[in-house]
């Protein structure tokens, strides 16, 4: 690991961001194990919310899945990027900018990752995602209401 990745682990760890990833993951019921590039991965995350397969907080990459999921550079290369955004956005103010660029997305696609800037800087492909075209505000709310009219009902 070079000097530069130490420089992210350790202003990820003073900006309690990665402190703060670690907490969480021990809510979510996590198992912790040593991830490439100063990442630790958090797998096995019981809480539902957020409805990602993987999101990182500081350096701590959590995940709903096994530790073969893992196993996807393209992806482990992307929630890399995301723990550089908290190391330049000094921690947790990512968190409400980030939701900006989720509504921001959503408004402009109908989509919370196509057009958010955080998303699109650790490459939309490589997260998994697939970018989708600028659409009319009218065509998101009734893509919104029929995709909430087609949820089954909980008993």
């Amino acid at each position: 690991m070079g000097r530069w990745f130490w420089v992210k682990v350790v202003g990820n760890f003073l900006n309690l961001s990665t402190v703060a990833g670690l907490v969480v993951g021990v809510i979510g019921r996590a198992r912790f194990s040593r991830g490439p590039r100063g990442l630790v991965f958090a797998n096995g995350y019981k809480v539902k919310f957020p409805m990602a397969g993987a999101f990182t907080i500081g350096n701590v990459v959590l995940s709903k899945h096994e530790q073969a999921y893992f196993d996807d550079e393209a992806l482990v290369r992307h929630e890399e990027r995301h723990s550089w955004q908290y190391f330049c956005l000094i921690g947790l103010p990512l968190w409400p900018l980030y939701v900006v660029g989720v509504v921001i997305s959503w408004v402009l696609t109908g989509d919370p990752a196509s057009r958010n800037p955080f998303e699109r800087l650790a490459n939309l492909k490589d997260g998994g995602y697939v970018e989708r075209p600028i659409q009319s505000f009218g065509q998101t709310l009734a893509q919104t209401f029929s995709v909430l009219r087609s949820r089954p009902k909980e008993p």
